[in-house]
């Protein structure tokens, strides 16, 4: 089944951040999403679920554990399980990105504080 951002369900989370689910089952998600500048997402962790980031457009900061990582348009950024990790977009420009989570990370989200 072809889908796109028009065919998918759209959600917003944050400030202005917007994703939309182009494969949603309880073993792979796959959702595009879209930061605008200067924002971020809460820093959390998945206990079961690896995921990857694939970056189309932009240039997005991670923190990965105590780490910053610096992740160009046409790279992607593999998070194993129990990796505390955070995306944000400190550019001038939109952030697009795919994440793909298997399995789902429905009820597998656990924010921190720091």
């Amino acid at each position: 089944m072809i889908q796109s951002k028009t065919t998918s369900e759209h959600y917003q989370w944050g400030q202005g951040c917007s994703g939309w689910r182009l494969v949603d089952t309880p073993g792979l998600s796959v959702i595009e999403e879209l930061m605008p500048p200067n924002t971020q997402e809460q820093r959390h962790y998945h206990q079961k679920a690896q995921q990857f980031f694939r970056i189309i457009s932009g240039t997005a900061t991670f923190e990965v554990r105590e780490e910053i990582v610096t992740v160009q348009s046409g790279e992607g950024l593999h998070i194993p399980p129990n990796t505390p990790h955070c995306i944000r977009n400190d550019q001038k420009v939109p952030l697009e990105f795919l994440v793909i989570s298997q399995p789902t990370t429905q009820s597998d989200r656990f924010d921190l504080t720091r």
